[in-house]
């Protein structure tokens, strides 16, 4: 699974500061008509929707979901959404303090896991805004699965403990942000564990039921083709992956039409006021992002954008929304970005243009 880079706190995103090279930039803020061409030329491969005030900007396939079979992209046509997965995973921990099963965001690992290494030092929200200083088991366990090793995601949790164990923390939990998949499989094994259900039946009870999402699922490791977008790496057919090393973390399928409703729902109401308050960073310096629980903030200038991007084998992702515009953005995209380049180049394109 491809991740965000190692972001720490309060460092300037790239988005901003040129990871995408010059053209790219000049494209996003001199040569800006629409946002139609925008994802043209920045030659966005998928599915995007942008509306603001309750209106369309763009709502449309870009390329082939398919390029052997010519299936167009497709707003109810399933792509992996990699770590926009994480969105899910913070929000089913908000349902288990809602459900009383766990009392505060800062209850420490060593409440449920006595044997968890600097256990007394880590919370749940230390945890949820990458805050906790353990380190990323992903290309650990992918380089071991290269080699023939299988894991679950109890296997993962114990070569967890191992790295903490061996090698201490990267960090004093609380004194820095740095993005580790471990904290949302950490999160994740939380649920199953308090809930008493599978991780995946309590995000589905819990919000995608509820909310009628019913093409957002468990991730196979090898796409039904024929429901699903195929994704590509270079041009080349890129689609397969070995999901559990993705668990709670970036395991999930879902359609555009899915994640407009999960965006627009956190947008709107599925957390209350006093949630979001704890769930969403504010006040952050122009040109910077930083770390909610589940969330990023990314602030340009005086516009306000919430939002979490994915990336995963042939697969890129992000969803956002601007409250200040009742704006949402989804951008499902089936070719890999291995930079980051084209989606900090779209982003930044609509911060500058569409959203000042």
């Amino acid at each position: 699974m491809k991740t965000l880079q190692t972001i720490s706190f309060f460092i300037i995103l790239s988005i901003f500061l040129g990871c995408s090279s010059d053209d790219d930039n000049n494209l996003a803020t001199t040569n800006y008509t629409n946002v139609e061409t925008l994802l043209t030329e920045t030659n966005f491969q998928g599915y995007a929707i942008v509306t603001k005030d309750g209106n369309d900007l763009v709502r449309q396939g870009f390329g082939l979901a398919n390029k052997s079979t010519a299936l167009p992209q497709d707003f109810d046509l399933a792509y992996r959404i990699g770590s926009v997965s994480k969105t899910l995973t913070a929000a089913a921990i908000v349902q288990l303090k809602r459900d009383g099963m766990i009392s505060s965001f800062s209850q420490t690992l060593n409440e449920f896991d006595d044997a968890f290494p600097n256990g007394n030092q880590i919370t749940i929200a230390h945890l949820l805004s990458h805050q906790s200083g353990i380190p990323d088991y992903q290309f650990v366990v992918e380089e071991a699965y290269e080699q023939g090793e299988t894991f679950d995601e109890e296997d993962i949790y114990e070569l967890i403990t191992d790295m903490i164990s061996e090698n201490g923390l990267n960090f004093t939990p609380g004194n820095n942000k740095q993005y580790s998949n471990s904290n949302f499989l950490i999160a994740a094994l939380l649920i199953q564990e308090l809930s008493q259900m599978s991780y995946h039946d309590y995000v589905q009870q819990n919000i995608l039921t509820p909310l009628g999402m019913i093409n957002t699922y468990k991730g196979n490791n090898i796409i039904d083709q024929n429901t699903h977008a195929e994704g590509y790496h270079i041009g080349n057919s890129n689609s397969t992956y070995p999901m559990t090393i993705a668990f709670g973390a970036g395991d999930f399928s879902s359609t555009p039409e899915d994640m407009e409703i999960w965006a627009n729902a956190v947008k709107t109401n599925w957390f209350t006021e006093s949630e979001k308050e704890e769930i969403f960073i504010e006040n952050v310096p122009s040109g910077f992002v930083d770390f909610g629980l589940g969330w990023f903030t990314t602030q340009e200038g005086n516009t306000t954008m919430f939002w979490h991007g994915g990336d995963i084998n042939g697969y890129w992702s992000m969803i956002g929304f601007l409250p200040q515009y009742n704006a949402t953005i989804v951008l499902l995209s089936n070719e890999q970005d291995d930079t980051g380049s084209q989606r900090n180049t779209i982003i930044q394109g609509l911060l500058m243009n569409e959203f000042n």
